[in-house]
């Protein structure tokens, strides 16, 4: 059997100059020549297992540090930042972007770095949300540690079985002590939840559909018992403002509110089992359709890696109201996708159809890829605020094969994808 290898010259020579070492001391110590470690840290030779064992038993190397690329979300973080109109004239390209990261992943990092302290433009860290969602895609909305606990959670309450909203109300009257009351609407007008705690009670509006209500019951258990894991995340994400770690806060409750109610191993074995079927998974886990788009871009566990999925919201208007880029390495705001044949735009003359479409955009960054996109319009659920929306999922087209989506549609060559929309029964 061949060894597992990787390249990590940098790596490698950093931790050389840290112990104060010649190449030739070092290959010593690592059992190779000297000429076989230049080789490896100029990345013109792997890191084999063999070598790595003896860098962390002889110099407590941590490997950690072979993954310091995403920290700045990779090729498809760098591929972001590059797309921006100050570097399009550089010419700068996916297989330039990969080099620079395996050759000086530290370089890359402090250009990352400035780039997001100095972007000026509206995505500045003075912006909170922005900032949020830069946060976001620096972890590609994948956060292992909470999809865990939302699973040993899930099995806890045995959430496969029976009825999902009784198993989360018992949940919150035995170890919280609390109560669910729905309420009508004119009690709470225009709000989705409120805690009270004096008369112990998660208070819901009666406009709330069971989705929507299912979901801010697993949110207030999310938030009562894993407060010190989200604690963790928000910390690591390293935010300015109080506002951005606020919206940062709500979306990680958010997302194990998710996992609780789509379990990561469970969701992802369906998923495949159906070719990503939306209407079959939305039944299965009896979760509303924005709720299942969510959770698609979420699936990027090591070793059980789902399709990489961006997901956006847009209002009637065309205003992009939420945007998750995943792993997907879609790049915001998606201005080379926003024409008036987009598929998003088409939903909205088509209430609850769900629409394909075979499109190119990515103007900008190391240059236009080939999309396959699946939307529809969601509806209001009977909050006042919140109106009907498109959702719009996608991903490479390359990946399509695997949707059941994407079976009546011929894709094609790139050059000749279609901005059409077309209907799915």
């Amino acid at each position: 059997m061949s060894e597992t290898s990787i390249l990590a010259g940098p790596s490698l020579r950093r931790l050389r100059k840290r112990e104060g070492l010649t190449q030739a001391a070092m290959a010593a110590s690592l059992g190779i020549s000297p000429s076989y470690l230049n080789l490896i840290e100029r990345n013109q030779r792997p890191l084999s297992a063999r070598v790595l064992v003896q860098a962390i038993e002889r110099f407590d190397f941590d490997p950690g540090s072979l993954r310091e690329d995403e920290a700045i979300g990779g090729v498809d973080g760098l591929a972001r930042r590059m797309a921006d109109k100050r570097f399009a004239d550089l010419g700068i390209d996916r297989e330039e972007l990969q080099e620079f990261l395996a050759a000086a992943p530290q370089a890359a990092a402090a250009f990352a770095r400035l780039y997001d302290n100095s972007h000026p433009d509206a995505e500045r860290a003075d912006d909170p949300a922005g900032e949020a969602r830069r946060a976001i895609e620096r972890w590609q909305n994948h956060f292992a540690d909470l999809d865990h606990v939302a699973e040993d959670l899930a099995d806890e309450l045995r959430l496969s079985r029976g009825d999902i909203s009784a198993a989360l109300i018992e949940r919150l009257r035995e170890k919280h002590r609390l109560a669910v009351r729905i309420l009508p609407a004119d009690v709470v007008p225009g709000l989705v939840h409120r805690l009270d705690l004096h008369a112990r009670q998660l208070q819901l509006s009666e406009m709330l559909g069971g989705a929507a209500r299912r979901f801010q019951i697993a949110r207030q258990i999310a938030s009562l018992e894993q407060r010190d894991a989200i604690d963790t995340v928000v910390e690591g994400g390293n935010l300015t403002s109080p506002e951005a770690r606020q919206i940062f806060r709500e979306h990680v409750t958010d997302y194990i509110a998710l996992a609780l109610l789509m379990p990561y191993r469970r969701f992802l074995r369906a998923c495949e089992q159906t070719g990503y079927d939306l209407s079959i998974l939305v039944r299965r886990f009896t979760v509303s359709f924005d709720q299942l788009a969510q959770r698609l871009t979420t699936l990027q566990r090591v070793g059980e890696r789902g399709l990489p999925f961006f997901c956006a919201h847009f209002d009637r208007a065309g205003s992009m109201l939420q945007f998750t880029a995943g792993a997907s390495g879609a790049v915001y705001p998606l201005e080379s996708a926003r024409r008036p044949q987009w598929v998003a735009y088409a939903t909205f003359e088509r209430r609850g159809a769900l629409l394909t479409q075979s499109v190119t955009f990515g103007e900008g960054e190391a240059g236009p890829r080939h999309w396959f996109n699946l939307a529809r319009t969601i509806e209001d659920d009977g909050v006042a605020f919140y109106s009907r929306r498109a959702i719009v999922l996608g991903l490479e087209a390359r990946f399509s094969e695997q949707l059941i989506q994407s079976q009546a549609i011929a894709l094609g060559p790139l050059d000749a994808a279609s901005p059409e929309g077309t209907p799915v029964p």
